[in-house]
């Protein structure tokens, strides 16, 4: 069984914005700068067979390249917060591609979560601070609210294999697919 998720990686540029954001934010604990990416399918644990499927779905799917951008903040976890997330503002190109690549991956056999898809680069995540670590951590996002990483074209995503150890995930890129008319 591999544990596998689709997503788009974010250029150099961005990635440094983002890295300085999580310095700037009392997070107790933060994303490593290379695992930073706009995840569209979580696969979870599925077999060589519906992978390989999956891949040849993925290899099938035609969208043009399209912008996107990074920018704001935000808690997900309500009045417990665990993660920390940077937003991204696309037009419907992105939900288009995220739609045909759940749909190839259901095809293939794959389970991606079935949660309504809002588009983030997760910056922390956490176990649920403290009153007074949370109070700090909601106002330090409320004020850094207007973040802006940048645009970037999108032009192609990715099928990562995620390996979970102790210092966090390692992730290691299966294949590229190519953003097309």
């Amino acid at each position: 069984m591999i544990r596998a998720f689709v997503a788009i990686d974010l250029p150099d540029e961005i990635r440094s914005a983002l890295t300085l954001e999580q310095f700037l934010l009392p997070m107790p604990r933060k994303i490593e700068p290379e695992n930073l990416h706009l995840t569209l399918a979580f696969l979870g644990e599925v077999s060589d067979e519906v992978l390989e499927a999956a891949h040849e779905g993925f290899a099938g799917i035609t969208v043009p390249p399209f912008r996107i951008a990074i920018a704001g903040l935000g808690l997900f976890g309500g009045s417990r917060p665990r993660v920390v997330w940077a937003g991204v503002e696309a037009g419907d190109e992105l939900a288009r591609l995220q739609s045909k690549i759940d749909r190839a991956a259901r095809v293939a056999g794959a389970e991606p979560d079935s949660r309504r898809f809002l588009p983030h680069v997760t910056l922390g995540r956490f176990a649920p601070p403290g009153p007074e670590e949370r109070m700090r951590l909601e106002r330090t996002v409320a004020e850094r609210g207007a973040f802006r990483a940048g645009h970037f074209e999108v032009e192609s995503y990715a099928l990562y294999r995620s390996r979970l150890g102790a210092k966090g995930a390692r992730y290691e890129e299966l294949a590229r697919y190519q953003l097309r008319r």
